[in-house]
C-alpha cells in the first residue's frame, strides 16, 4: 500500500516537472555566435547564447543570457519557418560600421524563429 502512494507521488511529480520544463523550453532556445556581433548596441562576443522570450508572435522581448546573467535585451518577431530547422542558427547581416548584426536565430527542430530588429 505505502509503495503504490509512493509510486503514485513520484508520477505526479515528474509529470508536473515535465510540463514545467517543456512550457519553460517553449519560449526559449540555446544558440552559438561563431563571430561578434552586435544585438541592438551590445556587442556580443562569439560563445554560447540562450535566447528568452515574453510575449506575442508580433511582440516580443527577448532576452540574451550568456552563464545565467542577461547581457542583451530586444524586440523581435517570431517569424514561421516552412519546415522545422536542421539546426539551431544564426543570421547576420553586415551593420552600417561593417560590423555584424544579429537578424535572425533559428531553433534546431523547430519551426519559429526569432527575427529581430536592424540598428
Amino acid at each position: 500500500m505505502k509503495f503504490s502512494k509512493y509510486l503514485a507521488s513520484l508520477t505526479a511529480v515528474a509529470l508536473i516537472l515535465g510540463a514545467a520544463a517543456f512550457a519553460k523550453d517553449k519560449k526559449s532556445g540555446g544558440f552559438d555566435l561563431a563571430e561578434p556581433a552586435h544585438i541592438g548596441s551590445t556587442l556580443l562576443q562569439p560563445g554560447h547564447y540562450k535566447a528568452e522570450w515574453t510575449g506575442t508572435d508580433n511582440a516580443v522581448q527577448v532576452s540574451i543570457v550568456e552563464n545565467g546573467k542577461t547581457v542583451a535585451t530586444t524586440p523581435a518577431t517570431i517569424k514561421q519557418l516552412p519546415s522545422k530547422a536542421s539546426a539551431n542558427a544564426v543570421l547576420l547581416k553586415t551593420a552600417g560600421d561593417n560590423g555584424k548584426q544579429i537578424e535572425e536565430i533559428e531553433f534546431g527542430n523547430r519551426t519559429e524563429a526569432l527575427t529581430l530588429p536592424g540598428e
